[in-house]
């Protein structure tokens, strides 16, 4: 007899999702033009030269898109608000037919009985706000604070599951040192300001979101990777710990009180002629605004070698573990390992580094290109397996006394992937993009059933 892995009572069972990637209706009622609008737009950004204009049409279809989900027993919804839908200038005017949009959404989930788990930012900055320079800009932190607090005016009173942000590090240095991200900017100094200025938004929002919203829980959703070293030389060590830094340690560590990584400081020095002016007296108080919970996003592992070093070991030999179809990088991709053991080792470490009071896993999940059989049927018995482990290792991580109240599937269905545009499949529901018909997957129908039962047998 196999093994049943259970979860508790209270335990959320939730799937993610964000307005970009679904909504479509990109310029109808009313809604302001987003850096995703302009770079998808710009021939050359998207790989498959695709853009979200259509996307999932959940803008028009949200009413089936809600009944999928009443069908499949989630339990919540985490989805993000388009910010130049709410204010298509950024700040200032404010557009009625948005916030109605929205409100819509909320009411239909709660009488689907699914509660709202709602992102403020999931990457779609209005262009208008981008004009005037970006997340680099404090006036954007300052701007996302007035947005913060229209939201939550209106919404306040049905959603009582507040997120700020997604992913500060994709918002920063992936789209603006990187430039793999709208809007497609390559300096390390913008870069940092950028990340600044969204860890600074996000604590000028939390007490605007406590008073609009009272007894709401609100938090911050970070991604995350387990990093190792390719060899046991001290470059790759060092290279290990300075990409942690800037991609781990950097966000978690300002949250939770402790300023920025004296390491990483250093780090990023070089690159900043005018050194840390735009760090003003008090910001890192307001950043470390105390939160209810840590919003986590896992996918993968990185292995880090450092390249430039004359002297690095032989690397050391890892597992071939499988890969998915995603992959980091555009053009020359490099692609993710499946490896749920890291979820457990990066809970652990939150949990007795930071000691959060909450956490949610907020995205985890794979892409697979499965598609229909046939017979009406989406076989896809690589991304069950995928959610099954992942699972698997929030229980275990459980067991060691890490606070996790609930799991969101990424994603609830086919969507638009950023810069991969519609090559990678990320859904536990098949989306036909012509037609717009949508399709439980095999791992939907699993995820339904283990929702029903609160856990799984490990067969």
């Amino acid at each position: 007899m196999s093994a049943f892995i259970s979860f508790p009572d209270d335990f959320i069972w939730g799937a993610a999702t964000s307005s970009y990637q679904i909504e479509g209706a990109w310029n109808e009622d009313g809604k302001g033009e987003s850096i995703w609008d302009r770079y998808t737009h710009t021939p050359g950004n998207i790989i498959d030269g695709s853009t979200g204009d259509v996307a999932c049409d959940h803008y028009h279809r949200w009413p089936q898109d809600v009944a999928m989900m009443k069908a499949l027993g989630l339990q919540a919804y985490r989805f993000s608000i388009a910010w130049p839908r709410i204010l298509p200038d950024g700040r200032g005017r404010v557009n009625p037919a948005g916030l109605d949009f929205y409100s819509r959404l909320v009411d239909g989930l709660l009488e689907a009985n699914i509660k709202p788990v709602v992102t403020l930012y999931h990457w779609d900055l209005p262009q208008a706000l981008q004009d005037t320079g970006g997340w680099p800009e404090r006036s954007t932190a300052e701007a996302f604070a007035e947005y913060a607090d229209v939201v939550s005016r209106r919404l306040g009173d049905r959603v009582k599951t507040w997120i700020t942000h997604n992913e500060m590090w994709c918002a920063s240095v992936l789209s603006y040192e990187l430039g793999e991200h709208a809007p497609g900017w390559r300096d390390t100094a913008a870069a940092v300001r950028a990340a600044h200025h969204l860890l600074l938004s996000h604590g000028l929002a939390v007490p605007i979101l406590r008073a609009n919203s009272p007894d709401s829980e609100v938090g911050v959703t970070l991604n995350f990777e387990i990093m190792e070293p390719a060899s046991a030389s001290d470059a790759d060590r060092q290279a290990t710990r300075t990409i942690d830094g800037t991609y781990n340690r950097w966000f978690v560590s300002a949250l939770y009180g402790r300023h920025y990584p004296a390491d990483i400081v250093a780090h990023y020095e070089p690159h900043l002629p005018n050194g840390w002016d735009f760090v003003q007296p008090g910001d890192f108080d307001v950043i470390a605004a105390p939160i209810d919970f840590l919003g986590v996003n896992y996918y993968t592992r990185r292995i880090v070698r450092d390249e430039a070093a004359p002297d690095n070991l032989p690397q050391t030999h890892f597992p071939d573990l499988p890969k998915c179809d995603m992959h980091t990088g555009v053009w020359e991709p490099v692609y993710w390992e499946i490896y749920p053991d890291g979820l457990y080792q990066l809970l652990n470490r939150l949990h007795f580094e930071y000691q959060p009071g909450k956490i949610y896993v907020t995205e985890n999940g794979t892409s697979f290109a499965d598609g229909p059989d046939g017979s009406g049927h989406v076989p896809d018995a690589r991304r069950r397996l995928y959610l099954r482990d992942h699972l698997s290792a929030c229980r275990r991580a459980m067991d060691n006394g890490v606070p996790l109240a609930g799991y969101f599937a990424w994603s609830l269905m086919d969507n638009f992937e950023w810069a991969k545009g519609y090559q990678q499949r990320f859904g536990i529901v098949w989306v036909d993009y012509d037609t717009q018909q949508r399709t439980p997957k095999e791992s939907a129908l699993w995820y339904r059933d283990a929702i029903a039962h609160h856990g799984f047998a490990l067969d």
